[in-house]
């Protein structure tokens, strides 16, 4: 396969987790305390972010930034299979390696744990499998109907996911692993970290069975 598209699938999901972790941190220490203001920050950046990288690299890559996302167009026959682990390794180091350069730019330590207790329970479980479904609902839809809306309808979908679903729309496999290596505002605890995966899997195989008849 061309490396030119793991290249942008690493890059891309990088300056991903750059702007969920980045703005994450500077909203916590410029909102004084105030969650609901750190968390505004946070979701407008993310979805800036999300807009950028898939306008940009789509054309080279198809922008996935996302293991549950190639997992789906590869069950959908529309992504190669043998390229499906090479995508969700560049995914998940692309994804980390910009958790540390977001420690390097605020200048914490680069190698950290979450220790973010609450996201665990049926709540949050719920919640992702939810956004992620949601998530490929807005995707498929977008690319049925209007591909050249893809990049906003997903930037705009996962700013008010934050809003909508109380684990904060992590939908995203590579997403959840990276921040489990940073303990700051967008951090989760290491050990929650599998239960979410199996939620955003299972929001993966609700998507194929329901949107391969929606969009049929």
């Amino acid at each position: 396969m061309n490396s030119n598209r793991l290249l942008a699938e690493g890059i891309g999901t990088a300056f991903l987790l750059i702007g969920v972790v980045g703005s994450g941190i500077m909203g916590a220490a410029l909102a004084d305390g105030n969650t609901a203001v750190a968390l505004l920050a946070n979701a407008i950046a993310t979805g800036c972010i999300l807009y950028v990288i898939i306008t940009t690299l789509a054309p080279v890559s198809g922008a996935h930034f996302n293991p549950a996302v190639t997992l789906a167009f590869a069950i959908r026959g529309e992504h190669p299979w043998n390229e499906v682990l090479p995508y969700v390794a560049v995914q998940i180091v692309g994804g980390i390696l910009g958790v540390w350069a977001t420690h390097v730019m605020f200048d914490l330590p680069v190698l950290q744990s979450s220790t973010t207790m609450h996201r665990t329970g049926l709540a949050q479980w719920s919640s992702e499998i939810i956004a992620t479904f949601g998530l490929l609902f807005v995707i498929f839809g977008g690319v049925k109907h209007k591909p050249d809306a893809v990049p906003p309808l997903v930037a705009l979908y996962i700013t008010g996911a934050y809003w909508f679903t109380s684990s904060t729309s992590f939908a995203n496999p590579a997403v959840t692993i990276a921040r489990g290596f940073s303990d700051t505002f967008a951090g989760i605890y290491p050990g929650h970290i599998p239960a979410f995966i199996g939620m955003q899997l299972v929001g993966v195989g609700a998507a194929h069975l329901i949107l391969t008849r929606l969009y049929r």
